[in-house]
């Protein structure tokens, strides 16, 4: 069997400062806050992805802090988030600003008033849930768009068939298919 001497390093292998290999204790640079702003105003990816025009997944790769994000990604951001721009840049360690942070808790509050009304046992409920709605709706307009909070259960994954797959579709109602080979 052979050894190698592994205690000195061939002159071929020299590491400029471009190349030098990354230092393993160091973490990646955070360049924006965008995933945290995203989760504070409560708007998930999928609605970010449809008003932005950004497949998800590409969305969920740029949200990384440690994306380094062109001008016209964070301006998509900004526009689907309806935050200043400058709170998607700033440093980790400060909060959101008042007005934003505000606004965000404004969105739960009619995300929570909008499924109470949706789901209104009654009429009683249903009229308390209306005014709810008319009142933050006054003192913040732009609320007039925000949907409930989702009832359904959990997403699937790619992997999981719904269950359409498990309907049996006869082949005979098929338009274009020579019934004989089945």
């Amino acid at each position: 069997m052979a050894t190698a001497d592994y205690t000195t390093i061939p002159s071929a292998i020299v590491f400029t400062p471009a190349r030098r290999p990354p230092e393993p204790n160091r973490l990646p640079r955070q360049m924006h806050r965008v995933r945290t702003v995203r989760l504070q105003q409560g708007v998930s990816l999928r609605s970010a992805a449809r008003q932005s025009g950004v497949d998800i997944r590409q969305l969920r790769l740029q949200e990384q802090e440690s994306t380094d994000l062109r001008l016209s990604d964070l301006h998509r951001w900004q526009k689907a988030l309806d935050v200043p721009l400058a709170e998607l840049l700033m440093e980790p360690d400060e909060g959101l600003s008042r007005p934003v942070m505000e606004r965000a808790k404004l969105v739960r509050v009619m995300k929570s008033a909008a499924a109470i009304l949706e789901n209104a046992p009654n009429a009683a409920i249903r009229r308390m849930a209306e005014t709810l709605v008319d009142q933050l709706t006054d003192l913040m307009p732009e609320l007039k768009d925000v949907s409930a909070w989702h009832t359904y259960g959990q997403r699937r994954s790619l992997d999981e068939c719904g269950r359409v797959a498990e309907r049996v579709v006869s082949t005979e109602t098929l338009p274009g298919i020579d019934h004989g080979d089945y």
